[in-house]
């Protein structure tokens, strides 16, 4: 018990750096996911706009243009993918030369001072950011050749089918494009607060501050953004 104490004691700053850093995390994931089903936003605005693609894909014999643009969907989720294999590389590597790291940060203004242990500690919660950002990045990529075979098992306009039907079909691509889109959506913003993280090398103090700084930004950008009043515009759907 007085080990436990004087532990807690000792890093107190940091731990409570990262409880914050966790709330601002998952609090974040969890608000935007839900407000999403209420309010207008980035996510919910292209649902509708891949549940119109859908359904005007439906009307189309000729749908290589459809699958030309999931493919490059694919290709930009596989970048990112094979990026933070690369990343995680770099980070594991440098948890070998975590004595030179410290002497070179030492002597910048307003760093905190660590131990090796505590800048492991600290790598290591960064190392599964990214970690988590690479299983989301891969299933958002089998989540878009989903999307592929759904649209080329798609009926054409010769089957004859009644329009409930069709939007039916529509609606589930649409769904399934959106579940794809979100999962690389979460592994961008894990992308985001990484940055966050990097802050916490120099100053938990600054950590605290990246890491709101990170969810105000997010939401500008999800929520009230100009690129999402030009979404709106579409008097369309």
């Amino acid at each position: 018990m007085p080990e436990i104490i004087n532990f807690l004691g000792q890093n107190w700053l940091n731990l409570t750096a990262l409880l914050w850093f966790f709330v601002c995390f998952k609090g974040y994931m969890f608000y935007a996911a839900h407000k999403a089903r209420t309010t207008s936003c980035l996510s919910s605005i292209m649902h509708l706009y891949r549940t119109e693609w859908m359904r005007r894909m439906l009307d189309r014999d000729m749908r290589m243009a459809d699958t030309a643009a999931i493919a490059n969907l694919e290709r930009s989720v596989a970048f990112f993918a094979s990026t933070t294999i690369l990343v995680m590389a770099g980070l594991m590597s440098l948890l070998s030369y975590t004595g030179r790291a410290i002497t070179l940060v030492e002597h910048l203004p307003f760093v905190h001072p660590a131990t090796p242990l505590e800048w492991e500690v600290k790598l290591l919660v960064l190392l599964t950011l990214f970690i988590y950002a690479f299983f989301k990045f891969t299933w958002s990529l089998r989540q878009y050749g989903f999307v592929s075979v759904m649209i080329g098992s798609s009926p054409g306009p010769s089957d004859g089918l009644d329009d409930k039907h069709l939007q039916a079909h529509a609606e589930r691509i649409a769904s399934m494009s959106s579940m794809a889109a979100n999962n690389f959506n979460v592994g961008l913003r894990t992308y985001y607060f990484s940055l966050a993280v990097l802050s916490w090398l120099i100053n938990p103090w600054l950590f605290m501050a990246m890491s709101a700084g990170i969810v105000y930004v997010l939401y500008q950008r999800e929520f009230t953004s100009p690129t999402l009043k030009t979404l709106l515009m579409s008097t369309e759907i």
